[in-house]
């Protein structure tokens, strides 16, 4: 009996404290940015947001992300998971598109980058495509005051590459893309 009580003390010591401490310290040791949350600053040293979880951005002279399900509150993961004929979805997906090219009336290209109109899997996607970008520039110039050929270098600057050069799409942060965007206004 004593046995298996101090095997079970000894393995909450190991597997509850030990372990995750180690990790804790070895995560901060060589990934301290990821392992804070990889959050992004003001010039005033004040916390906006972070690089891994999208943000909802309303006002027009800034690029707008994917539809997201949690609103700004990233404890809430996850999509509804709705199957592509749900009526829910449907509805949410064609007021999606309206708002969308009613907002975006004038642009290069008639066809909607999809990801501007779907949810990522977690919900928490910050990232669009260069397209997706590309789709809201006539309406960002308008609304900013920022020539299209000054918000084309913006997305180029903002532009993240391939993983490892091979896997994924080109990709844009929208956070990091609106910062920008806001940085060219001010000047």
């Amino acid at each position: 009996m004593f046995k298996i009580i101090r095997l079970s003390l000894l393995m909450i010591v190991l597997c509850g404290i030990a372990y995750p401490l180690a990790m804790i310290g070895l995560a901060q040791t060589i990934f301290p940015d990821q392992a804070n949350g990889s959050l992004v600053t003001n010039e005033e040293g004040k916390v906006i947001g972070s690089e891994l979880i999208g943000q909802n951005f309303k006002r027009p002279e800034f690029f707008q992300g994917r539809v997201s399900s949690i609103e700004n509150n990233g404890a809430a993961t996850g999509s509804n998971n709705y199957a592509p004929s749900n009526e829910d979805m449907l509805k949410r997906t064609e007021a999606s598109i309206k708002a969308l090219k009613k907002e975006n009336s004038r642009t290069e290209t008639n066809e909607m980058p999809v990801d501007l109109v779907t949810n990522s899997g977690s919900g928490l996607d910050p990232h669009i495509s260069v397209e997706a970008a590309e789709f809201q520039i006539d309406r960002v110039s308008k609304a900013s005051g920022l020539r299209r050929k000054e918000l084309r270098a913006i997305i180029d600057k903002s532009m993240e590459k391939r993983d490892l050069g091979l896997f994924g799409e080109e990709r844009v942060n929208v956070l990091l893309l609106n910062m920008n965007v806001q940085e060219a206004m001010r000047k």
